[in-house]
């Protein structure tokens, strides 16, 4: 007699790589426990952090929730790295601590997944709000490409290196197949200010995109935020990544693309680092 046996992992693995985010990181923990879908682990990967974050943690009481404190600091792409190896589910999310999701956000993206059974999705991504210290919605960023639906993954790649700037959002703001990752690899921090776009691209070597245009996710710009630190080198970190790519075949990048993509992108940090001196407080 066949006994029926209870899935032991979760559907969702929500990934926290935290570090002296304790400011925030309160609001990014309750944004998943306040999610509509509950099938899922939420674990806090805690970069040997030198502020209190350990007792923000230790405010919520749920079984879900997995505290893992680094004995030393990994930096950023030791300790996404370590998310992806504690992560149990099916489906992958690593959500920065001072991000926070839509109670929607992991119903409607994992829903597009289970959906897709012949799995040519690599990764669902939607739009997103940028707020402040304050969670105040400054603007909200949107994929001008199309307004819902499944977007050639080599498409999403042109589109974004033409652009010179990251047109899928932020880690929050994105959706993947655990097993995909596995067969992708680690993620790369070579180019800093890349790591996530980086890792988006690889991921689209294996199938395409779906975008949902609703806001799921808000990216807070901060100061002290890793993305508002780095500002000043975004520009030059992302001419490092077009001339990374440029050099594969297997992208099809033409010469064209790859100067408009640097223009844009010194034009883009400009325009960023004038959105920061107007938005962020000193």
């Amino acid at each position: 007699m066949n006994a029926m046996v209870a899935n032991p992992y979760p559907l969702v693995s929500v990934c926290i790589p935290a570090y002296n985010g304790a400011n925030f990181l309160g609001a990014a923990i309750q944004s998943v426990l306040n999610q509509d879908l509950t099938d899922f682990e939420l674990i806090i990967s805690d970069d040997n952090s030198t502020d209190h974050t350990a007792e923000i943690v230790a405010q919520f009481q749920d079984k879900r929730i997995r505290y893992i404190r680094n004995s030393v600091n990994l930096g950023p792409e030791g300790n996404w790295n370590k998310c992806l190896e504690l992560a149990q589910g099916k489906y992958f999310k690593l959500l920065p601590h001072d991000d926070i999701l839509a109670a929607t956000c992991l119903s409607r993206q994992t829903e597009v997944l289970e959906k897709d059974s012949d799995q040519s999705i690599a990764l669902v991504f939607c739009a997103r709000q940028i707020i402040d210290h304050n969670d105040k919605i400054i603007t909200t960023r949107k994929y001008s490409k199309a307004l819902q639906g499944w977007v050639a993954g080599h498409d999403l790649i042109k589109q974004c290196i033409c652009a010179g700037t990251n047109l899928l959002g932020e880690p929050g703001a994105l959706l993947f197949r655990r097993s995909l990752a596995l067969t992708v690899g680690p993620f790369d921090g070579s180019i800093s200010y890349i790591i996530d776009l980086d890792y988006w691209f690889r991921l689209l070597r294996h199938g395409h995109g779906f975008y949902l245009d609703q806001p799921l996710a808000s990216f807070r710009v901060a100061t002290g935020s890793w993305s508002i630190d780095i500002g000043s080198r975004q520009s030059a970190d992302f001419i490092h990544f077009i001339e990374r790519y440029r050099k594969k075949p297997e992208y099809k990048l033409t010469d064209f693309d790859a100067v408009r993509g640097k223009v844009m992108a010194k034009i883009n940090n400009f325009l960023r680092l004038v959105f920061y001196k107007l938005f962020i407080p000193k």
